[in-house]
């Protein structure tokens, strides 16, 4: 597994309070240790990143040490800038008397089922984008598996709706004209919102058309270059971690089994927590028997995963000396040099 540091996109998945934040914050300084600039994201309302640095971080870049920074993304504030930049956008159309309803309408939609979702992938897609010019690597610490994976799923159903907002006003010869110019050309599938639309696909548009259409063409591409890169397993990798517990090896093989459906590569797991050799006791002692028969699992229904056991250490690392530490045990378990 340590050749994910060589990609451009980790992605740390996995059950809430099974050493996510750990792990996503020590191969951030692993990586930067190997000269890499590294930005370090928590998409989790949780916000452990700066619990686990013992730094103030926020919805703010960051600096943690010289080659690593962090961002912690307020899902909540995030959900609530998406509402607005969206509301400006349509009122830009809008006849001024519907102002009123179009705002009723944004507002309730900040509580509609995957708004969290959308503004998040957005962000993340904008991440994307734009920090692979200034950092080496970005690693996203994510929010428990469920949460997560709604989100990994989205850019196609996001690129289907910017779509669909289009072809639902196909009674209108403006919108028709507009869907006309942002249909793939060279016979692909109009219907296929992954499909790449025309790089002059506005031309010839009325202004309102053209600002209604170049709109809908950036989100669209957005989209569709954020799911080529999570698709890219020469450029993203989606490693989780758990502990050897019934619970965590449930959820991470359903999320496991979900992300293949996709086709997003999994670079790996890291089963964290697991008993040292010298830990003695009565008590430790019966713990490791059922440890063993998890572990055991673990290692039948991911045979064809690479697998990092990690130890229970004696206290929680926190702090840029703990992770330090903990980054160079990850080094010495992947196989990495300083």
């Amino acid at each position: 597994m340590k050749s994910i540091l060589d990609r451009k996109v980790v992605l740390v998945g996995g059950k809430g309070g099974v050493g996510k934040t750990t792990v996503s914050a020590s191969l951030a300084l692993l990586a930067a240790q190997q000269g890499k600039n590294v930005l370090v994201v928590s998409t989790d309302p949780a916000h452990s990143l700066a619990d686990a640095f013992g730094v103030k971080v926020g919805d703010k870049f960051t600096p943690i040490s010289d080659r690593v920074t962090a961002l912690e993304i307020d899902p909540d504030r995030e959900v609530s800038a998406h509402i607005d930049r969206v509301t400006q956008q349509m009122k830009r159309f809008t006849n001024p008397d519907l102002f009123p309803e179009v705002e009723r309408q944004m507002r309730l939609s900040k509580q509609s089922p995957g708004a969290q979702e959308a503004a998040l992938l957005e962000r993340i897609a904008k991440l994307i984008d734009q920090s692979e010019r200034d950092y080496d690597l970005l690693i996203f610490d994510t929010a428990p598996t469920g949460h997560t994976l709604r989100l990994l799923t989205l850019p196609e159903a996001m690129a289907a709706w910017t779509q669909g907002m289009l072809r639902s006003q196909n009674r209108s010869e403006e919108f028709e004209g507009v869907l006309k110019h942002l249909s793939p050309k060279s016979g692909k599938d109009v219907h296929n919102p992954m499909a790449n639309p025309d790089q002059h696909a506005s031309d010839g548009l009325s202004e309102r058309s053209k600002a209604v259409s170049e709109q809908l063409l950036n989100r669209q591409r957005l989209f569709q270059r954020t799911r080529r890169v999570l698709q890219d397993a020469n450029h993203t990798a989606i490693v989780f971690v758990m502990t050897p517990e019934r619970l965590p090896i449930q959820e991470t093989e359903r999320a496991m089994k979900a992300l293949r459906a996709e086709h997003l590569p999994i670079g790996g797991i890291f089963v964290n927590r697991v008993l040292p050799e010298d830990a003695d006791g009565a008590f430790l002692a019966k713990r490791r028997v059922q440890e063993a028969a998890y572990l055991e699992e673990i290692d039948k229904t991911f045979a064809q995963h690479e697998l990092v056991r990690l130890p229970l250490l004696s206290e929680d690392p926190q702090g840029l000396a703990a992770l330090s530490s903990f980054s160079s045990l990850l080094s010495s378990v992947l196989g990495t040099s300083e």
